[in-house]
């Protein structure tokens, strides 16, 4: 069921791909352990267990993860997504478990039987004792490995059995859990022109015998070397990323008649090749699919990789820079820019640019529920501005907005941008800056000219070098520093002061008979509401958007049933974050290996805003509460008192040690990365100046979310935007 794109079905649409049945790159007794942890994850059961009887649901209980292909698909995840470490943790425990002696190291007496030869390796073990044996890793610290690899599958395991769909695009658990994907059949005419067709190459579409031809057409100064399979391409700009930052440098610089070339990792996708299905949209819209978790595995990470970057797949939440961190960069890190009136018409502009309006007409449940909350708790709550009109009811856009109301890089600038004639390639890796000893009597010893990168298709083996006078990285904090790591810079600061944002998560079930709150978890804007506390306060307080294979994987496991008791209230679940402005910082020198260490206060404020997000949710009406810890920890509200409910909350807590040393854990989220490339007014405070300029190659700018000095404690969308729109300003006169 693809949908047609030029010469090549185009994927999005489709989770049912014949590479299910290829060998997943694991033994064949390594799969026998991971099918059987799989069927203890989420088990049959018999059908009236779930004391339902509707049939939807009746089929749901019999339902198993232990059936082709979810294994197939679990394994395949874990080898091309995960980080080495964490691969090699769940291929340990997997490796313990299909042996007789190494399931006896971790299981116990319930591994054997009357029988020879009197052991059974952990696939032999009948599901009832399986399912004790991994309820017992979660009692003993010193099966903390263990315990560890066991999660690392479920997450995966929860997110292929929930997100995955059939040849008709559904999931046979989806009605028993109330959830549903609106797909829109018809588009007008208007909706199906691609509003960056006149402009893009689409790598995905191309050929090496092809791709020449094409950049040609597009109006560029094209040159092939036959012997080096490299196709050279002059300009004046190019720009490495499409993001918030890499979309409004494009369309200044095109506007200041400059010839662009935008180079951007990810495929191209428009308002109709958008499918609102969550696993297609995750492999192919997200960084590493939407699985990058810190190499200490406490930190979950989202980031866009896509034409449009994180525009195109975020909340449309456009917050402007806090006049706190305006001062704090301005006195603090001495950022002459963030004073300046200069800087506040950028905001203007880029909200004007965007269509951003400040107050919606309707909310969906979950940000009912905050307001509700907040407003009985006599709490503030704001609006959120959004890059859509106030009609804008889209539960989706973490997937592309399919109705085409929000407005990210990929339907504005970047259109401005090709409209000036820049040109897009999609689906073309940066590999290695080009970078020359600078010989014109400069301070800085070298200059950069231009890019080599490499395209991601296996049809094509040629590489493309792109020649420009002025070349700028923004292809975000996690990709720019390993960028120039690579090609040979060696500022310290380049990869280093990495913020996160990080969040934990509240949930509140709300039963449809008992609530006076209207819809599903998973319909209407996505960030519409906004608890901000006062001055002292170091947190935010908002919503999620969560898919069934998301919800799925931060739920809690206790046992195979809660599992699918819990997963039978997801459209009712509304969930609660809190969100830090993070003084801790990390690192990321390469691609994918990301360090991150929490400051004492970060702990402390994203537990208070935790506890703050308990009470809202019981404030709203929620007849259970509880909080992603691994212990599955939760409270029932009805008929409680407030002692019992302070109670509860003083077990709430959010750890800052090695996942190794609990029993229990949170695992925190980002979808906001800042910071690893920060300006400073020296080489010794920062990666670049002020003018988003390498301190070491002539002609090398960073223009993303990397160059800003700290984190910003609100969705960093305008601020990254408003920023690039002044450096890019300032490099337009620059030549």
């Amino acid at each position: 069921m693809y949908e047609e794109r030029g010469r090549e079905c185009h994927p999005l649409l489709s989770g049912n791909r014949d590479e299910d049945s290829k060998n997943p790159s694991l033994c064949s007794s390594e799969m026998e352990s991971l099918t059987s942890i799989c069927e203890v994850i989420l088990p049959p059961l018999p059908p009236n267990s779930l004391n339902h009887d509707q049939e939807s649901i009746q089929q749901f209980s019999t339902l198993s993860a232990s059936q082709h292909p979810i294994p197939n698909k679990v394994a395949r995840l874990l080898v091309n997504r995960e980080f080495f470490e964490a691969v090699m943790v769940v291929r340990l425990v997997l490796k313990l478990l299909s042996s007789r002696i190494g399931t006896l190291l971790v299981a116990g007496s319930l591994c054997l039987s009357h029988k020879w030869p009197y052991v059974n390796k952990f696939s032999e073990i009948g599901l009832d004792k399986r399912e004790k044996i991994v309820q017992r890793w979660f009692k003993h610290s010193f099966l903390t490995p263990i315990r560890l690899g066991f999660v690392f599958i479920k997450s995966l395991c929860t997110l292929v059995f929930f997100s995955q769909v059939n040849e008709n695009s559904n999931n046979p658990s989806w009605e028993a859990i109330g959830y549903q994907v609106y797909i829109t059949k018809e588009h007008s005419k208007q909706q199906k022109d691609r509003p960056l067709q006149k402009g893009i190459v689409e790598i995905i579409n191309e050929t090496d015998h092809t791709l020449v031809k094409s950049l040609v057409q597009k109006g560029l100064d094209v040159t092939e070397n036959l012997k080096e399979n490299i196709i050279s391409i002059n300009c004046d700009v190019v720009i490495i990323g499409s993001g918030c930052g890499g979309g409004v440098a494009a369309a200044i610089l095109a506007q200041s008649d400059k010839k662009v070339v935008v180079l951007e990792k990810g495929n191209y996708f428009s308002q109709t090749d958008y499918s609102n299905l969550e696993g297609p949209s995750l492999d192919q819209m997200y960084e590493s699919g939407g699985i990058l978790p810190t190499l200490d595995g406490k930190v979950m990470i989202q980031a866009g990789s896509t034409v449009g970057g994180g525009s195109a797949v975020n909340w449309s939440a456009c917050i402007k820079t806090p006049p706190t961190v305006l001062r704090e960069w301005a006195e603090d890190h001495k950022i002459n820019l963030y004073k300046t009136n200069e800087y506040t018409l950028a905001m203007n502009k880029v909200c004007e640019r965007i269509g951003v309006t400040e107050k919606c007409i309707k909310e969906g449940f979950q940000n009912q529920v905050l307001r509700k909350g907040c407003e009985n708790l006599g709490l503030g709550v704001d609006y959120v501005p959004q890059n859509a009109s106030e009609n804008h009811y889209c539960g989706s856009c973490c997937y592309g907005c399919r109705s085409g109301d929000k407005k990210g890089t990929d339907s504005t600038w970047l259109v401005d941008a090709v409209d000036h004639g820049a040109v897009i390639i999609s689906g073309c890796k940066a590999e290695k800056l080009l970078l020359t000893k600078n010989d014109q009597g400069k301070i800085k010893g070298k200059r950069c000219l231009g890019v080599i990168s490499h395209v991601l298709s296996e049809k094509m083996s040629k590489r493309l070098q792109v020649n420009a006078k002025v070349t700028i990285s923004a292809c975000g904090a996690l990709l720019t520093p390993p960028l120039m790591i690579s090609s040979g810079l060696k500022n310290p600061n380049i990869g280093k002061h990495l913020h996160l944002h990080p969040v934990l998560m509240a949930w509140g079930y709300f039963p449809e008979n008992d609530s006076y709150l209207s819809g599903k978890s998973y319909e209407g804007g996505i960030l519409t509401s906004l608890h901000k506390p006062g001055f002292d306060e170091k947190y935010i307080l908002e919503v999620p958007a969560l898919g069934p294979g998301s919800f799925a994987a931060l739920t809690p496991w206790e046992s195979g049933k809660d599992f699918k008791e819990r997963m039978l209230r997801y459209s009712r679940t509304a969930h609660v974050f809190s969100l830090v402005k993070d003084y801790g910082s990390g690192e990321v020198k390469s691609a994918g290996r990301i360090n991150y260490t929490f400051h004492k206060s970060d702990t402390e404020n994203i537990k208070k805003g935790l506890k703050q997000a308990i009470r809202v949710l019981i404030a709203a009406g929620a007849s259970e509460v509880g909080t992603q810890s691994s212990d599955g920890r939760r409270f029932k509200c009805k008929g409680s008192s407030d002692e019992d409910v302070e109670e509860f909350l003083e077990t709430v807590d959010a750890k800052d040690v090695p996942l190794s040393m609990v029993k229990d854990w949170n695992i925190y989220g980002s979808a906001h990365q800042i910071g690893s490339c920060k300006m400073g007014q020296s080489e010794e405070e920062g990666a670049v100046d002020e003018n988003g300029e390498s301190w070491e190659a002539e002609g090398l700018y960073v223009c993303d979310a990397s160059v800003l000095p700290s984190a910003v404690g609100v969705n960093p969308m305008i601020t990254i935007e408003a920023t690039a729109y002044c450096l890019a300003q300032k490099i337009a006169y620059t030549f």
